[in-house]
């Protein structure tokens, strides 16, 4: 998948209110867009960054312009928009692009399950020897070097995915954590246990109980560190659990 339209770039000037940024425009103009993460961005939002907005071409909308991507590094690109990685992940998995996951010939979103009231990121169903799967979707941003963490701050919310996947494994179909690498620089996911200990703890356990985890990483840079507007998942990344 790609951006709809071309991204327009800016330099970062700051983010707050957790749903704001201000952008300076090449041209001088400042203007404020709006920041689809409600995350803590840890390591993602360096002064003066260059960033890419996109535009809502909406006349109706508040805020004109979207944060999509930022630069945290020389050539390192990622991804700050949490509302992609769903349709990333989707895409990947109904073009064949995921072998872990192919061979299911339907795909629901946010779909309610589990005892704890929750809504599944993907329902896969109609695979012709393998039980529905389950699978939550995560967005991995923090890079420190070349490793990825998730998460970027304590999740008591990804806590309780883990315990309602495990649980759907114990029921008889298949749960999968899926990470989508938003990151260039990333070439292997970890358990965040310096922020979440809680986290990493419950994600061993449910890889013990059965529930499986993939990462794949997004083409979002060109060899020369600049955007290419893809948004597609490319290359498997590993995940290291060990502590």
């Amino acid at each position: 998948m790609n951006f709809p339209e071309p991204l327009l770039q800016g330099r970062l000037i700051r983010r707050y209110k957790r749903f704001l940024a201000d952008v300076r425009l090449p041209d001088g103009t400042e203007v404020t867009a709006h920041c689809p993460n409600t995350g803590s961005m840890l390591g993602c939002q360096p002064e003066n960054a260059r960033v890419w907005l996109s535009d809502s071409n909406n006349p109706k909308r508040k805020l004109k312009y979207t944060w999509e991507l930022v630069e945290t590094g020389p050539g390192q690109l990622a991804c700050v928009n949490t509302a992609r990685p769903n349709a990333q992940a989707r895409e990947a998995i109904e073009a064949g692009r995921v072998p872990e996951l192919a061979g299911y010939d339907g795909c629901r979103s946010e779909v309610r399950y589990g005892e704890e009231k929750s809504r599944i990121d993907l329902l896969l169903s109609g695979h012709p020897s393998q039980p529905d799967a389950w699978v939550e979707v995560k967005n991995v941003t923090l890079a420190e070097g070349h490793e990825g963490f998730f998460p970027d701050a304590v999740t008591t919310r990804g806590q309780k995915h883990l315990r309602e996947l495990m649980a759907q494994v114990a029921r008889g179909d298949r749960a999968v954590l899926f990470f989508v690498v938003n990151h260039t620089a990333i070439e292997e996911v970890r358990p965040a246990d310096h922020i979440d200990a809680r986290y990493g703890q419950l994600l061993r356990e449910a890889v013990e109980a059965g529930v499986e985890v993939v990462a794949y990483r997004a083409e979002l840079a060109s060899d020369g560190g600049d955007p290419t507007g893809r948004l597609a998942l490319g290359e498997p990344v590993p995940v290291n659990l060990v502590p």
